[in-house]
């Protein structure tokens, strides 16, 4: 027998309904890169007109919410994360009618909305920025961001040794002397949460947007917005790389869990269950969790899932990592492959055939875990990453720094004032400024570009060769990756077993979690042979082999180069590559994931 795409039909939309509340608890999440999506007024950029206008794709993936990247007013330095106005949308994505009128169509379909939070840093061109600037060095204006004075006898030097996370220092030396931090590009100010102004304004900014009806946000850089007292020196360079594995003064500090607890009252004390979710890099799953206490926010970015190679110990290491830490304090997992910051899953499971099977592979394990699942836009048509794009045509700012000049009439100097500081090579390395590759605006339908993203042209070139891989071309197609997608998110919603309302719960004789626990650590991954949480089990399987059970489902990986033979754990329902049984046994395909009804 040969089986790979189970029939239609299968669940609705209101099958499976979590009773317990808590829907973000199994739900899953479309992440739309507005710029990328879809084009409403056919100027080649994406915007919110565009995203209203194909809801209707999503509701027909069978996703539960969808979460917009920043369109608020901004100079689009760094993708619109550097914000000059947090309540008005900017003219390049519509206006505020339009954002008005995507959720109140959103929730007609039955989808929540999730909007981008920048809390970390303002833009340079936002009011108090310019105000900071104009104060000069010593006013009250500049208590809002990090100003600091320089090092050395003229100030010439930076306060201390840290790198921004696009490469270079994390300082800027304004015409009056004074320096300003900044950890990413110098078009984006760090503004310091110690005065009471910054959280009175930000609490503003909230109840502006859920006033509007939205359910809830994604918070940018969630663990970076306090800093180490006295802003103390690392000590080595390479920092960019340093993040989410090691403690770093400016990342992580215990200090932003009042402010999360703070928002969780705020989006508490509005109905529908509204949320808040932590883009959060910590060094252990253990720090990870403690954004997620219960009175902290609803879920936390899982990073390690996502960096973790295609390697069956490996990953199995992470699940159970993550499942533990989160289970202890009684919050969902969240599970993601790619962003819009990483290069695309297809191409860094080692592209072409080979890594669409695995990135095939990989989504079907991540649906069956349990928790909650991220899927960024394209992924469902097997996007691979664009590697080739002409230097000339990329807007990633850790890609331009150091190549291109600060613009004229920037209101801050040029550089940091030190040649040496302002080096290219390695200790001050950042991101590597690709991440435009996985922006490429997407296809819809058509044999050439734009594909149906709009009326003319894209803001970035697409590839000649991604007609066979539009929304019109793979549907219907019971082979494509679309079409898996959208079988693997029915099945979700019709089997008990998969995205039950308990997902991410602890066991019922576990101990109740404290919301005040220590902030330094929450108990960590069980031990082997423990029972797992969440009534997911792992069988003994074959080497390359992963095998675990939920109420009435199983799943199996082959990570391996070839199929592997092994008892049937039951019926198969879907399969990311085709596979043969006779009831009793089942060959599994290299590269592949299997569900099964048990």
């Amino acid at each position: 027998m040969t089986h790979e795409l189970t029939a239609p039909g299968l669940a609705s939309a209101s099958s499976n309904p979590s009773t317990s509340g808590g829907w973000w608890r199994d739900a899953v999440i479309y992440q739309v890169y507005v710029r990328s999506f879809a084009d409403g007024d056919g100027d080649g950029v994406g915007d919110l007109r565009g995203v209203r206008e194909r809801l209707p794709h999503l509701a027909r993936l069978g996703v539960d919410a969808v979460w917009l990247t920043p369109f608020y007013v901004s100079p689009q330095a760094d993708g619109g994360y550097d914000v000059a106005d947090y309540r008005a949308v900017d003219p390049l994505f519509g206006d505020l009618s339009d954002a008005d009128d995507l959720v109140r169509a959103a929730h007609a379909l039955g989808l929540r909305v999730i909007v981008d939070v920048v809390p970390n840093h303002t833009s340079e061109q936002h009011p108090w920025f310019l105000e900071a600037l104009a104060a000069g060095p010593g006013s009250p204006a500049r208590e809002r961001y990090l100003f600091r004075p320089g090092r050395g006898a003229d100030g010439a030097r930076p306060p201390n040794d840290w790198e921004s996370v696009f490469g270079g220092p994390a300082w800027t030396r304004v015409p009056d002397g004074d320096w300003y931090l900044h950890l990413f590009a110098p078009e984006q100010p760090d503004l310091d949460w110690e005065h009471p102004e910054v959280a009175a304004e930000f609490a503003s900014v909230l109840r502006f947007w859920l006033d509007l009806g939205v359910d809830g946000f994604r918070v940018d850089v969630a663990h970076g917005m306090v800093k180490a007292p006295g802003l103390p020196d690392i000590g080595r360079g390479a920092q960019a790389t340093l993040i989410g594995t090691e403690p770093l003064p400016f990342f992580d500090q215990d200090g932003v869990h009042e402010i999360h607890r703070s928002w969780r009252r705020l989006l508490d004390s509005y109905g529908g269950e509204r949320i808040g979710v932590a883009e959060a890099w910590a060094p252990t799953s253990e720090r990870l969790a403690l954004y997620v206490r219960p009175d902290e926010l609803h879920q936390a970015f899982n990073f390690r899932f996502l960096n973790c190679p295609w390697d069956p110990a490996a990953m199995r290491t992470v699940i159970d990592e993550s499942l533990a830490a989160t289970a202890s304090v009684g919050a969902p997992t969240t599970w993601v492959l790619s962003n819009h910051d990483v290069v695309r899953h297809v191409t860094r499971y080692g592209g072409g055939p080979q890594g669409l099977a695995r990135a095939r592979a990989a989504a079907l394990l991540m649906l069956a875990l349990p928790g909650s699942a991220y899927v960024y836009q394209g992924e469902e048509l097997g996007l691979p990453e664009v590697t080739d794009l002409p230097d000339g045509v990329r807007r990633d700012p850790a890609f331009r720094r150091g190549r291109i000049p600060r613009q004229a009439g920037s209101p801050v100097a040029s550089g940091s004032g030190d040649a040496a500081d302002d080096r290219g090579d390695s200790e001050a390395a950042g991101q590597d400024g690709l991440r435009d590759g996985c922006r490429i605006p997407l296809p819809w339908c058509g044999e050439e570009p734009p594909y149906g993203f709009g009326g003319s042209g894209s803001w970035l070139p697409q590839p000649a060769d991604w007609a066979g891989l539009s929304l019109a071309a793979q549907t219907g197609d019971p082979h494509s990756t679309l079409e898996l997608y959208r079988a693997a998110l029915e099945l979700r919603r019709a089997m008990p077993g998969l995205g039950a309302p308990e997902a991410g719960r602890p066991a019922a004789d576990a101990p109740e979690p404290s919301s005040r626990a220590a902030e330094a650590a929450v108990p960590g991954a069980r031990a082997p042979g423990a029972p797992a949480p969440c009534g997911m089990e792992w069988l003994p399987a074959p080497e390359g082999v992963l095998l675990f059970t939920r109420p009435g489902f199983a799943c199996t990986v082959n990570t391996g180069p070839e199929p592997v033979e092994l008892p049937a754990p039951g019926r198969p329902v879907l399969s990311s590559s085709p596979v043969r049984t006779d009831g009793r046994t089942v060959l599994l395909p290299a590269d592949s994931c299997t569900w099964w009804a048990i």
